[in-house]
């Protein structure tokens, strides 16, 4: 898929250091000198406390209550995400509205790596309780959304919604809705289990 090309090219660039931004324009000439010594990367606001994902189960992280006012109704599937250094991972999909939502245990890297324009993705930053999240939206990709929750440095927990196949394609608007309502869930959930 896409979207995991995009991390692995985002995890693996995010230590680089980007050359010369280029003018919309399409023009190759390099920007005007700038007042600062240097481009300021966009950063996440601090979280509160760390809360480590190292030992906790993905299909666990949302409880059976919480997967039932989800409209998760199929029984979780655990396995491990190779696009985010073989991160434990956990699919549950609603046979109700047949959108799939995804949490990945991500131990590689932190979430401010989807700020960077390697990441070339869109993204608005916020925070559910407290906690960084970045609303991840991947161009041309318009049958996901992700939210990224930065719980740890250097780990986050990746919450994916996707359009599962239904026969009339959901919008990404909505998408994001309910990977934000799956990610405020998760969070209450690690908050509760610390």
């Amino acid at each position: 898929m896409r979207i995991r090309a995009l991390l692995v090219l985002a995890v693996t660039l995010a230590g680089c250091t980007a050359g010369p931004e280029r003018s919309s324009g399409g023009s190759s000439a390099p920007p005007p000198p700038s007042t600062t010594a240097s481009a300021t990367r966009p950063s996440l606001p601090p979280r509160p406390l760390a809360i480590p994902l190292d030992e906790l189960d993905p299909c666990a992280v949302l409880t059976p209550d919480q997967r039932v006012a989800l409209s998760l109704d199929n029984p979780p599937s655990a396995y491990l995400e190779s696009s985010f250094g073989g991160a434990k991972a956990c699919t549950m999909r609603s046979t109700t509205s047949g959108n799939v939502a995804r949490l990945a245990l991500v131990l590689v890297s932190g979430a401010d790596v989807w700020l960077s324009e390697n990441a070339q993705v869109e993204y608005t930053v916020s925070t559910i309780e407290g906690y960084p999240a970045v609303t991840v939206r991947t161009p041309e990709m318009d049958d996901v959304c992700n939210v990224e929750l930065d719980v740890a440095e250097g780990q986050f927990l990746d919450v994916m919604f996707r359009d599962g196949g239904n026969s009339t394609a959901v919008q990404q608007d909505h998408l994001c809705l309910g990977a934000q309502r799956v990610a405020e869930a998760a969070m209450a959930s690690l908050l509760q289990k610390r």
